[in-house]
């Protein structure tokens, strides 16, 4: 199984190599050598080297030995070279390869440069998406409709925690099953035509509200008559609370609560315990053709938007052909103001709406995709990743 994963990563860096080695842009500064050191990933490795480091997989050749680049460890070294005119990038471990650029090296101190293979260096940061792998999953309408349910807690409390029981209706099981408890967090709606995704928040499904569509738009001014209540759902987000056992079967199952990384609530739903596959080895690449307006549903950072590291939801999974590794740039939406200015001063008879362009905020890769919304960081930019902001090829930076 691994063979066959590192066969697919070799064919499909050859397969970007070829696309994109014309297009890749070097950084005037970079070393001619970098030695690796604990913390690295490859990107920010490539950020040393590249303009673009997003493209790394475009031009990273190992050395015959190392059967797989990804495989990198702390000690190794990282080159820029030139073959037949074109940027490639190599990796040494016996020895630093001969520096033919004439650009200085990234030196550190003998212990550093020891390698130590019992961890290699990643893609991206892991820690920082280690939730969305293994905690969260979209479910498709289908799969939601009908689940069984946290009916109450035991005594009637308001929450269970691990050797606490708890109730659930609707379960068809036999005892001794294990289950996952699940809570419900976001909504992601298709809504118009042509259809455009929003994010609907579990609490206010039910409520007939103004729908925004900008973060810069108040709910309370907007004159569009949309509103929150889901019209078509196309997935729901649930996060994993606790893990149960049934200890007695029947039309209200008694569960025992065996481990738990929140409490569990009155309405939490329950789902099978199947481990859901994913890749963890991401290569970056660009699509050939971005679907349209793809845009930023959610985001895990503070209330005015996602920084570096942090987690955005996205309108677009494998259903429009997106996969882990998809880089895009992220986009504010266009403004309408008043121009006052013109009118006050005499410019124009009347006060008129102008369009201030898209802003550029970031970069965000993609590494968890469902039918129809995906899972990105952002791995760096210029400001906040907010929600609603579009997303383009990643060479389109304003």
């Amino acid at each position: 199984m691994i063979r066959q994963v590192l066969l697919f990563t070799l064919t499909m860096m050859l397969t970007v190599s070829a696309a994109m080695a014309q297009d890749v842009s070097v950084r005037d500064d970079h070393p001619g050598q970098y030695v690796v050191v604990k913390g690295d990933t490859l990107w920010d490795i490539s950020a040393r080297f590249l303009d673009e480091p997003w493209q790394w997989p475009a031009i990273w050749q190992a050395n015959p030995q190392i059967e797989n680049p990804h495989l990198i460890y702390p000690g190794d070294v990282v080159s820029l070279v030139y073959v037949d005119g074109r940027p490639v990038l190599q990796l040494a471990r016996d020895g630093y390869p001969a520096d033919s650029t004439g650009k200085p090296t990234v030196k550190l101190s003998p212990e550093v440069r020891r390698i130590d293979r019992s961890d290699p260096i990643n893609a991206v940061p892991l820690e920082a998406i280690k939730p969305f792998l293994r905690d969260i999953r979209v479910i498709s309408p289908a799969e939601f409709e009908g689940l069984p349910y946290i009916v109450a807690n035991e005594e009637n409390r308001m929450s269970a925690i691990m050797d606490d029981l708890t109730y659930a209706r609707g379960l068809d099981a036999s005892v001794g099953e294990e289950f996952l408890v699940a809570r419900l967090v976001n909504i992601y709606d298709d809504l118009g035509d042509p259809p455009e995704r929003r994010r609907v928040l579990p609490k206010e499904h039910w409520k007939q509200v103004p729908n925004v569509k900008n973060y810069n738009e108040s709910p309370w001014n907007t004159t569009d008559p949309w509103h929150r209540r889901p019209q078509n759902p196309v997935g729901y987000e649930m996060w994993e609370v606790s893990k149960v056992r049934v200890k007695q079967a029947g039309e209200i199952s008694v569960l025992e609560i065996l481990s738990d990384r929140t409490e569990i609530k009155t309405g939490d739903f329950i789902l099978r315990a199947d481990e859901i596959p994913y890749d963890s080895s991401f290569l970056p690449q660009a699509m050939e053709s971005v679907p349209a307006d793809l845009r930023v549903l959610a985001t895990t950072g503070t209330l005015y938007g996602a920084g570096h590291y942090q987690i955005v939801a996205i309108s677009g999974g494998t259903s429009q052909g997106i996969r882990p590794g998809h880089v895009f740039s992220a986009y504010g939406p266009p403004q309408e103001v008043q121009d006052r200015v013109g009118y006050r001063w005499g410019s124009f008879a009347e006060e008129s709406t102008v369009e201030i362009p898209p802003l550029y905020h970031g970069l965000v890769m993609v590494f968890r995709t469902f039918g129809d919304v995906s899972y990105a960081i952002v791995m760096d930019g210029q400001r906040l990743v907010r929600e609603f902001d579009l997303l383009d090829h990643p060479k389109n930076r304003g």
